[in-house]
């Protein structure tokens, strides 16, 4: 308990610590940044000092400045939130305080982007780029009465870009990255290319219009790639070899206080996987060769979204969306004849799917009064799923399930005065599937004397089984794991209260401005579910979801931020306190909590008479702990720490029309990460080490920029 106490003291130090993200301060002494309005969960779009909700925005220019390609790459840096790759499908997925993508909501203007296999959750943030977007929002903790089921660590909500300050706006972006210490221009490393058209219509209708090219050749780390014959192992990527090409298109008309637009996204995605494992062939028309059982995987999103606010009667504010949604992976296997280079047995099917019809409404502001705001808003779900499950390997069965549900909700936001507001909410879904569910939240915000903000909210949400979780089914030799359809929605109880100092210190030149936040929450889980032991078929262990686990944690934030003249510094620490209990029906863990610190830090400087940019970017990941089952009780395993360290240099050119950026990510050149104790008997077999990074790359990125009215 040591080591808690003192990774707690230092948490309450940093809330009198120095943590910056900042633009140069201008007369008014105002971070724009701290100023900025922000909309997720807000009835009205609100400043982040009136907002009832903790909402951390990352700002463009930090997307520049990390030189993102996907949501990926911003997301590595910022605390609370841990980012793991897959090697084996290319996916990446984000996990908060703990929890894995399932219970974290990712949003695109306040609609859910679907995946293949959830609405909202489960998302790959590989495959969302970042080349029209004006800022992202982030809201941590439970969030089930404003986005419904699933949204229990939190949401994102990425902002689009939806005008322009020139009639016309041409952007073109070449990007060239090594990957760990592979590159060339053709056939090693990443390669992006980016085309955005941005058009002022007239006064009322906007246009733009974008396509992005990703090209990643996948990372060997001492494998041979395609072409080796050797059955040796060494056939193969660590990463796989994928190349994505997205396209969107945005159509905006404004008039007084009508707002309407349209979006519509495409994402075609295509991964390559060359099976480690060289046999040998023969055909009496080509003689021996040597050949590998490779497989293709196909990804294919579109994207629907229409949405309309303004006013009704005069006064009550409306805003509408209505979106469509297809997401689907498909899978190609063939054999692969690497001496003559001919590809056999071609044959492709659809792995799973999801089609979806959304749509969410809101309608507020019907007293005309100061002090009280009552928002209505329903939300409508229409989800088919389908999915390849195996029975038994050699005879695989079509799984096609739909679900629905149908929500109200409403939320009061009263200021009682100046200084102090709350807000309670309540939501009501109507299942198809399971039992009717409901969320409620009550939060407040109270502003104190000095600069001090004081908020605190507690809640309940619930987050429903994916269709994995209810429908899988993988069985052949020595293993046996299946979904489960009476499994129910878990249930989440949430508490956290927060405190904010903002201080501004002036002379008659310069001035320096700082905020500091400190963040205390709790979240219980009850009925998690869980894979778990429930038998044996002679040898062969039986594994299957149930509702059986507990889940409990603690999390102690401290984010602070600093703005001076030219200078931009951030410092935050996080400590993660989780309880996991696991009962296998066999055996069961105990209440153990586990540690999961982070801590990370940036800074910048801007030269203006140079229009250059330097940015360096750190984030720790402390050595986290989970259970595993081992022959005849739980176990601890660990994984490493490691660290994170991302740099940049960013420069205008040429009037602004010409930017470059350089820099490096990983510097610290991260890998492997190894785990301890997790092939104990218990379980299927698992890889002691885990590839999480390719290691320190380089990147350059050239942005022309042409404007004109």
């Amino acid at each position: 308990m040591e080591i808690k106490y003192i990774y707690l003291s230092l948490i309450c130090m940093n809330g009198l610590v120095l943590q910056a993200q900042v633009d140069s301060l201008e007369q008014t002494m105002e971070d724009t940044r701290l100023e900025e309005l922000v909309i997720t969960s807000q009835i009205e779009p609100q400043s982040l000092k009136k907002a009832i909700n903790n909402v951390r925005v990352i700002s463009k220019e930090d997307i520049q400045n990390l030189g993102a390609v996907n949501l990926a790459d911003v997301l590595n840096q910022y605390i609370n939130i841990t980012v793991t790759p897959d090697s084996s499908t290319g996916k990446s997925t984000v996990s908060m305080f703990g929890l894995d993508s399932r219970y974290f909501k990712i949003l695109i203007d306040n609609v859910p982007l679907v995946s293949e296999n959830g609405f909202g959750n489960s998302t790959d943030l590989s495959q969302i780029n970042l080349n029209d977007v004006e800022r992202v929002e982030i809201i941590e903790g439970s969030m089930g009465v404003t986005h419904g089921a699933n949204a229990v660590s939190g949401v994102l909500n990425i902002i689009t870009k939806k005008s322009s300050d020139h009639k016309w706006e041409f952007q073109l972006t070449a990007q060239e990255e090594s990957v760990g210490k592979e590159f060339s221009f053709f056939n090693k490393g990443r390669h992006i290319q980016a085309l955005k058209v941005n058009h002022n219509i007239n006064d009322n209708w906007f246009l733009s219009v974008g396509l992005n090219r990703n090209d990643s050749k996948g990372f060997l780390k001492g494998q041979k790639g395609e072409h080796h014959d050797l059955n040796d192992g060494k056939r193969g990527y660590i990463f796989l070899p994928r190349q994505q090409t997205q396209g969107n298109t945005l159509i905006n008309y404004s008039k007084d206080d009508l707002r309407v637009f349209y979006r519509f996204e495409f994402l075609d995605e295509d991964l390559q996987y060359y099976n480690r494992v060289v046999q040998s062939g023969y055909n009496e028309d080509i003689g021996a060769y040597k050949y590998g059982l490779d497989k293709r995987y196909f990804v294919n999103r579109l994207y629907h979204h229409l949405n309309a606010s303004g006013k009704l009667f005069n006064h009550v504010n409306f805003n509408v969306s209505l979106s469509h949604q297809q997401q689907k992976r498909e899978q190609e296997t063939f054999r692969n004849n690497i001496t003559h280079g001919i590809e056999t047995l071609n044959v492709k099917e659809k792995q799973q799917s999801t089609d979806v019809i959304y749509s969410i409404g809101t309608f507020s502001n019907f007293f005309k009064s100061e002090i009280f705001n009552l928002q209505l808003g329903y939300e409508f779900l229409n989800t088919n799923g389908f999915s390849i499950v195996d029975e038994l390997s050699a005879n695989p069965q079509d799984v096609a399930k739909k679900l629905n549900n149908y929500d109200v909700f409403a939320i009061t936001d009263i200021n009682l005065n100046d200084r102090f507001s709350f807000r309670p909410g309540f939501r009501y879904s109507f299942q198809s599937i399971f039992e009717n569910q409901y969320s409620y939240s009550l939060g407040g915000r109270y502003l104190l004397k000095n600069g001090f903000e004081f908020r605190a909210a507690i809640g309940q949400s619930y987050r429903t089984p994916d269709f994995d979780e209810l429908y899988s089914r993988l069985i052949f030799d020595g293993h046996h794991f299946v979904g489960n359809e009476d499994l129910i929605p878990e249930k989440s109880n949430s508490l956290e209260a927060s405190i904010k100092k903002v201080t501004t210190f002036s002379n008659n030149e310069k001035a320096l401005l700082l905020s500091n936040n400190l963040m205390i929450s709790r979240n219980d889980i009850k009925d998690r579910i869980t894979s778990a032991l429930i038998g044996f078929d002679g040898p062969t262990p039986m594994y299957q979801t149930i509702n059986v686990s507990n889940y409990e944690s603690y999390n102690f934030s401290s984010t602070n931020q600093l703005v001076f003249d030219n200078w931009k510094f951030n410092l935050g620490a996080s400590l993660t306190l989780v309880s996991q209990v696991i009962d296998n029906l066999d055996f069961k863990s105990s209440d153990k909590f586990f540690n999961d610190f982070n801590f990370n830090s940036s800074v910048s400087y801007s030269v203006p008479s140079w229009k250059t940019t330097f940015a360096a970017y750190y984030k720790f990941i402390g050595k986290s702990q989970e259970w595993v089952a081992g022959m005849d009780e739980f176990v601890i395993s660990e994984r490493d720490s490691y660290s994170n360290l991302d740099a940049s240099i960013r420069k205008m050119f040429w009037n602004n029309k010409f930017e470059a950026t350089i820099g490096a990510r990983n510097i610290f050149n991260v890998t492997t990460l190894n785990r301890s104790r997790v092939n104990e008997g218990g379980g299927h077999e698992v890889d002691a080490a885990v590839n999480i990074f390719s290691g320190r790359s380089y990147f350059v990125k050239l942005t022309y920029n042409l404007n004109f009215n």
